[in-house]
């Protein structure tokens, strides 16, 4: 059992992936009533609410997360034990908070208005179903013009084509956006700096929805504005929306390791360090893995050709010491006149195509098995 006087890592509560619930009040405190309605509010949710046990005992056990409040526990005293149970209050002096929610079965004892934040991010997960994260992947370049943001782009195409729900995240601000690699940068939908406040919880619905849709998949991007920086926490707060609610993420990274890009790495489940076959890219590429490392523990090499001479992909990923992924192969399409408004990876038989349909099927491979 826990106190949470602040915001704390916790498991998902019991409820179906995917399947939004209702979380279950149980107090006649009309004062904690009030604050609770107001933090169900914030978090996007519609509580059912009970003064004792409701009849049937239905609605305890099928609430994926139930908020019993220190008045009402003697009259829950006698109810089926389950998950997803929280004892709250107000007085952090009252030891006897211990006993009474021991009697009860919680899993967690929450004192206002110390946890509120806690407990927004709690009942937030109730209200938009809570599964398994989106499989998050960054790609950054070993050197300038690498190719990162096309990989980027091809991954996301791909991922998007096999009928994944997919997020493109753009979080190089210097990179030109990545809406134009798509040929989107007129399409309606919020940037980067839209989200430039964001704090706390940002909903994975809302946000997914508010952002241009192309080629099936969303795109957060940058616009063409002054604004080149989210703070920190925004960055934060946005990704971690981008991942709740599965399928698979994309993010284009700054090879530049700032607070925000730190924040982006935290969440990744792996990245890909694009490098050309030169000795001067390996090089630069050695000096951004290093940084990226210091974050990001799951790095692996990706080789763009041509190769100088004494160097293949095995080589550049010895050099690296890191995992080969393997070549990334040239688009034909992309290096003709009109190359530039044809996404990458568009034709399914093209071989960046099959080199990101086939990096998918191992990443979430090993997703499975983790």
């Amino acid at each position: 059992m826990d106190t949470v006087t602040g915001a704390v890592t916790h498991d998902p509560p019991p409820t179906t992936a995917g399947r939004p619930g209702r979380p279950l009040i149980v107090t006649e405190d009309t004062e904690l009533l009030d604050d609770l309605l107001r933090l169900c509010a914030a978090a996007g949710a519609t509580p059912e609410v009970r003064h004792s046990l409701p009849r049937g005992r239905g609605g305890w056990e099928s609430a994926p997360l139930v908020l019993v409040g220190d008045d009402a526990a003697r009259r829950v005293r006698g109810a089926a034990r389950r998950r997803g149970v929280v004892l709250v209050g107000r007085d952090q002096d009252d030891s006897g908070v211990w006993r009474r929610a021991v009697e009860i079965g919680a899993d967690h004892v929450l004192v206002l208005p110390d946890g509120e934040q806690w407990l927004v991010d709690r009942i937030a997960d109730v209200a938009e179903g809570v599964g398994r994260p989106a499989l998050t992947v960054g790609v950054i370049g070993g050197r300038g013009g690498a190719g990162a943001s096309t990989l980027a782009c091809a991954l996301a195409v791909t991922s998007a084509r096999e009928g994944l729900r997919t997020l493109l995240v753009d979080a190089d601000p210097l990179g030109g956006g990545l809406d134009v690699i798509l040929g989107g940068e007129t399409a309606q939908g919020l940037r980067w700096p839209a989200f430039a406040a964001s704090r706390g919880r940002v909903g994975g619905g809302a946000l997914e929805e508010s952002l241009p849709e192309l080629h099936a998949l969303r795109v957060l991007s940058w616009d063409r504005g002054d604004r080149v920086a989210v703070p920190p926490q925004a960055v934060r707060a946005v990704l971690a929306a981008a991942r709740r609610r599965g399928g698979t993420v994309v993010v284009d990274l700054p090879r530049r390791v700032d607070d925000g890009a730190a924040e982006v790495l935290a969440q990744l489940d792996l990245g890909l360090l694009v490098v050309p076959a030169e000795l001067r890219a390996v090089a630069a590429a050695g000096q951004v893995a290093s940084a990226v490392g210091m974050v990001l523990k799951d790095l692996r090499v990706a080789v763009r050709g041509p190769y100088a001479p004494g160097l293949d992909d095995r080589e550049v990923a010895r050099l690296l010491g890191l995992p080969l992924v393997g070549e990334v192969p040239v688009e034909p399409a992309l290096l003709r006149p009109d190359g530039g408004r044809t996404p990458p990876a568009a034709s399914a038989r093209g071989p960046l195509a099959r080199f990101c349909k086939e990096f998918w099927e191992r990443a979430s491979a090993e997703a499975g098995s983790g």
